[in-house]
């Protein structure tokens, strides 16, 4: 999947939910936006473990439905090789 910068922008709508997450080593910082930047609620920390993966998704999922939202883009950046 070799998408051009512009064919990666196209596919975020106003239906799109997207998610920011900071990685860390023992626990991780979530925060979600609409397409143009608009901030959903505050951060979302989480830890590094089955638990916290599973409250992120409860989290998202939430956010997905408050704000009706079919689509989903997450994106994360380690800050540091684990």
């Amino acid at each position: 999947m070799n998408y051009t910068q512009n064919q990666r922008i196209s596919q975020i709508t106003e239906s799109t939910l997207i998610i920011g997450i900071d990685i860390a080593k023992y626990k991780h910082v979530a925060r979600a936006q609409n397409d143009r930047g608009l901030m959903y609620g505050k951060a979302f920390s989480f830890p590094s473990m089955r638990e916290g993966f599973e409250a992120f998704c409860h989290w998202m999922k939430n956010i997905m439905r408050e704000h009706e939202k079919t689509q989903l883009l997450v994106g994360m950046e380690p800050t540091g090789h684990y």
